[in-house]
């Protein structure tokens, strides 16, 4: 896909998983179009007919691994999925890009620190046994303490990427 000379902004997140996922995909890269950014979205990225299930996912991942490095910046749908943490496929891209040295604005719904969305004891252990840790942050400190912001919706993020990517 030629590249309309914006910055490319990798769009990560478990969108890929909705019901709607392409339509979804399209009104994010619209968003990010409005704001002067192209988005890259991973069903931009074709999978040939006929690979067996563990080859169309090496197939997806080295494109997506391919996108995450072409791009300047990445808008990261941070949101709790399937429990209290964000997708496991997005943290990892989210740390390939910091890795990389790429930008990455999050959004998810404010709903507090960790310790406040994350049921606990009086010691801050969980229902599992296992501390809840404390550093009044909304996400995991290897997410918070690494991206270049955050946002409460895709709209608030792609604007304020844009701005961060322009200054």
């Amino acid at each position: 896909m030629p590249s309309t000379g914006k910055p490319l902004v990798y769009l990560a997140g478990f969108d890929v998983f909705r019901a709607d996922a392409i339509e979804h995909g399209r009104a994010l890269k619209a968003l990010c179009d409005q704001h002067g950014l192209e988005g890259l979205y991973p069903f931009d990225n074709d999978v040939p007919e006929g690979l067996t299930h563990e080859e169309a996912a090496a197939v997806i991942c080295n494109a997506n691994i391919a996108m995450i490095k072409r791009c300047d910046g990445v808008l990261a749908n941070l949101n709790a999925f399937r429990g209290a943490e964000p997708d496991s496929g997005t943290a990892f891209e989210v740390g390939m890009a910091v890795a990389l040295g790429k930008p990455v604005w999050a959004y998810f719904e404010a709903s507090g620190s960790l310790r406040e969305q994350i049921e606990h004891d009086a010691a801050g252990f969980d229902a599992q046994g296992f501390q809840v840790e404390d550093f009044d942050l909304p996400r995991n400190l290897m997410l918070a303490c690494t991206w270049a912001g955050s946002s409460e919706t895709a709209e608030q993020a792609v604007e304020a990427l844009a701005a961060h990517l322009a200054g």
